[in-house]
């Protein structure tokens, strides 16, 4: 038996397609968002500049001081790989083997990498704490009252001295000391 169809059902959908769509809208142009994507391209072309730093700046020189060493192409071989071989018929005789090695110049490089990218957001996050510290520390001006608040001020004064009670004599005083 084949089931009716409501269309309120059908229509259901696309209304949460739609707030779906305005949520994520509004959830992509905040500004803290932005503010992290423009971060996150900064920080790929900063990593770029601090890669090239290391390989091309300073780990040539170190190389050098070592004795014409690469630092990047150190490595420990653990298993030497060995190309593949074919018979002239085209069938394979040795299949290729990979080569296995633990590449311990790379990792130094990458752990200098680290080293600068982290010493550059340290020094960043300082300068902005004592930017922050300075803005913090310049108090905000009092504002100076309104017409409004002025003229109630000068009312309530008035008040007080009309209305203010007499104040018992020391004879009066119902409590004897």
């Amino acid at each position: 038996m084949p089931i009716p169809l409501d269309p309120s059902n059908l229509v259901r959908p696309m209304k949460r397609t739609s707030a779906f769509i305005t949520e994520f809208k509004e959830f992509a142009m905040r500004g803290n968002i932005i503010d992290l994507a423009v971060g996150v391209v900064i920080g790929a072309a900063f990593g770029k500049i601090t890669s090239s730093l290391i390989n091309d700046v300073i780990m040539p020189p170190i190389g050098k001081l070592l004795g014409n060493v690469d630092i990047k192409d150190q490595q420990w071989l653990l298993q030497k790989g060995i190309e593949e071989i074919k018979s002239p018929t085209g069938t394979v005789i040795q299949a290729k083997v990979p080569e296995i090695a633990v590449r311990y110049g790379l990792f130094i490089n990458t752990i200098f990498d680290f080293l600068i990218v982290a010493f550059v957001i340290f020094l960043v996050v300082k300068g902005v704490n004592r930017m922050k510290r300075k803005q913090d520390a310049i108090p905000e001006p009092v504002a100076e009252p309104t017409k409004e608040e002025l003229l109630l001020t000068e009312i309530r004064d008035l008040l007080k001295q009309s209305h203010t009670p007499d104040l018992l004599k020391p004879s009066d005083n119902p409590i004897k000391s």
